[in-house]
């Protein structure tokens, strides 16, 4: 039930415990322990001043406004609020003693505060004597009210250690409570700059508690999970043999590696839960094959989702290719299929005849029933929710429940994935296959589009293909709209300038069998220019494509851009992406396209991009669930991190109690979740 009352906008900030306000840190302080003569304020600071309000009065000049002037003897100052309420006005009315703290400047009328914060005092009256805390806050949730739940939390709460002493012992880290008080009351002399940049001993310990909370929760998570039953799939491995010699190419020596490593799991009756990662053509497909090929091998199903249409169709096509020569029935299932073809799929997937499905969201809204679900595989996991994937991995196993593979092509750099992914199993293909090209990044200005007419002109000519892609143009249109006009109004305009040559289209709004047509046209090497959308970033595979056009770049994000960028360079000749970008460059655009322009790496580029956007930004759907980091920063506190898992694992097997304290403080409501 909602709650109603003061106490909702408060909830609103997840503020309900006492130690949901302890732990609500300020992010800023200010100075309020001193008073500055009014003759002797200096212009462009934040200062104190205090005096005898001599005028107030409601003016209209350009806007409505009011100004109020006080005077202590030294000078006098103007009070200028073009918002205001009548309680504004009686706070400062005429022969008022008031305290003003705000922002000086120089005004006609001379120096100014807008906007201060005015408080009526008496004279003499003395002053604080910490600096005086500024608290994240919402609407309904005004400072004085967070600073007075916060103090009758701190004197009500008695601020105890979770984590034993010996195991913090010489890390120099100070006390929780003497950590707490510190950044609730910092003393006069504190070095607030340096408080505001969440630097010292006392932010330090405030993130390591955080941190420390993380890792133990997500590795409770694990520990749960070990206690569930899942299918030992470990007599499959001839089906998985048979696929390995029918295979036209060898495994590298990494994607080997992780296939030894999933065969592993799938032979336990621990629940697998791992992330295979690996950069942009590195052959994760295979490696899922082979999964599945194992779990169909002893009798199980199992089933691929992927985020788009287009490249769970790729999957579909290319193992279905692999695994159909072996006997095996594949299914394809994704929402634009007719309704015939659905129920056909769902019911040859409900009694076990379709060994493996393959699909898009609707695998888990069609209302498909597995008749023995023994391997679930993500593809691009982090485009899905927590609770996507559990009702996928929900379908019955003979009782047992599935295992699960997820496959991701955006690297996850080794902090994030020691915060974020401690639950799981993290495997990494990080050799390319033999042959593929490393492909050169050119970052040309929109205003010498000829010249790259003329390159894609040149490569075209010598038989090789070429991806004009184009995002959304303007924004804040209906994205399917400004998609679909975005990419016509370049195939229009491409068709104008490249008469010579055969041009696709292909966007996210284009029928299914539409879209299969013109991949397919390309792919045999009927199109020499396909125009599309970023409906291409992922999963298509074209070898004689060796050209990609990236217009407005500025645009997307790095891993985007690096996602596009893997669809060339797959065959055995030179590649080339061209990053069009549109001037002015923001400062954000042009760091992104410099990255792009100096590495191929994608681990290199996910770190980039972690320091860009953070890691709510970085990891996208998948952790609806998992507690996100308010304080730690993965970058500069990996030491921290460090010490938190290791601290971690100790009161997981020594101190279980006080570890389960520990998060039940952190998290509260949120401490009792699974970890998908």
């Amino acid at each position: 039930m909602a709650q109603r009352g003061p106490e909702a906008p408060l909830a609103r900030l997840g503020l309900k415990r006492d130690w949901d306000f302890l732990l609500h840190l300020p992010l800023r302080w200010v100075d309020e322990t001193r008073l500055v003569p009014i003759g002797q304020l200096r212009p462009d600071e934040e200062q104190q001043a205090e005096g005898v309000v001599v005028a107030c009065e409601v003016a209209v000049r350009g806007r409505r406004q009011l100004l109020a002037r006080i005077v202590d003897g030294s000078g006098e100052l103007l009070l200028r609020f073009f918002h205001f309420y009548p309680s504004t006005r009686q706070q400062l009315a005429v022969g008022r003693r008031v305290r003003v703290f705000g922002a000086v400047r120089g005004g006609l009328m001379g120096l100014e505060m807008v906007h201060p914060r005015v408080r009526p005092v008496r004279e003499g009256e003395p002053l604080p004597q910490r600096l005086t805390p500024v608290y994240p806050t919402t609407a309904g949730v005004s400072q004085a009210m967070l600073r007075a739940r916060i103090e009758r939390a701190l004197r009500g709460v008695e601020i105890t250690e979770t984590v034993p002493a010996e195991l913090l012992q010489g890390r120099g880290l100070p006390p929780l409570r003497e950590a707490i008080l510190a950044l609730h009351h910092p003393p006069p002399h504190a070095d607030v700059g340096h408080l505001a940049q969440r630097q010292g001993p006392p932010w330090a310990r405030v993130k390591f508690e955080e941190l420390l909370a993380q890792q133990i929760s997500l590795r409770t998570a694990r520990a749960r999970r070990a206690e569930h039953r899942a299918p030992r799939l470990a007599a499959g491995g001839r089906l998985a043999a048979r696929l390995l010699g029918a295979l036209p190419f060898t495994l590298t020596a990494a994607q080997q590696r992780v296939w030894r490593e999933i065969a592993a799991d799938l032979a336990r009756v621990v629940p697998m839960q791992r992330l295979i990662q690996g950069d942009v053509g590195s052959g994760k497909t295979v490696v899922a094959a082979l999964a599945a090929a194992q779990a169909i091998g002893t009798g199980y199903q199992a089933a691929l989702m992927a985020p788009t249409e287009l490249l769970a169709e790729q999957h579909f096509g290319r193992i279905a290719h692999w695994l159909r020569p072996l006997g095996v029935e594949v299914a394809w299932l994704a929402g634009k299929l007719p309704s015939g073809a659905k129920r056909a799929a769902r019911e040859a997937v409900a009694a076990g005849r379709a060994q493996l499905v393959v699909g898009t969201h609707a695998l888990i809204q069609e209302r498909v029933q597995f008749a023995k679900l023994g391997l679930a595989i993500v593809d691009e996991q982090h485009r899905f929710g927590v609770a996507q994937r559990l009702r996928l991995r929900a379908q019955p196993a003979a009782g047992d429940t599935p295992h699960l593979l997820m496959l991701s092509a955006t690297p996850i750099p080794r902090t994030l994935a020691m915060s974020y992914y401690a639950d799981l199993d993290v495997s990494g293909i990080d050799e390319l296959p033999p042959g593929r090209q490393p492909v050169v990044t050119k970052l040309v200005a929109a205003a010498r589009r000829d010249e790259v007419l003329a390159t894609v002109r040149a490569e075209a000519a010598r038989g090789a293909q070429v991806y004009w892609v184009c995002p959304l143009v303007e924004d804040g249109e209906d994205e399917s709209t400004a998609e679909l006009t975005a990419a016509t109004r370049m195939y229009e305009q491409t068709r104008r300038l490249l008469p010579q040559l055969r041009l696709g289209l292909l966007h996210g709004q284009l029928p299914a069998a539409e879209k299969a047509a013109v991949m397919q046209a390309f792919a045999r090497g009927g199109i020499d220019v396909l125009v599309a959308t970023t409906v291409i970033e992922v999963g298509v595979d074209v070898p004689r494509a060796t050209l990609m056009v990236v217009e407005h770049a500025q645009r997307l994000g790095l891993a985007q851009l690096h996602q596009l960028r893997g669809r060339v360079g797959r065959g055995a000749g030179k590649s080339y992406c061209v990053l069009l970008y549109d001037e002015p460059l923001s400062e954000a655009a042009r760091e992104r396209l410099r990255i792009l322009y100096e590495t191929t790496d994608g681990f290199e580029i996910a770190r980039r991009d972690l320091q860009l956007r953070g890691p709510g930004e970085f990891l996208g759907a998948r952790q609806s669930g998992v507690p996100m980091l308010r304080f730690a920063d993965l970058e500069q506190d990996a030491e921290l991190l460090e010490l938190a898992r290791d601290v971690a694992l100790r009161m997981l097997a020594e101190h279980p109690a006080q570890a389960s304290a520990h998060v039940q403080r952190w998290l509260g409501e949120r401490a009792d979740y699974l970890v998908a």
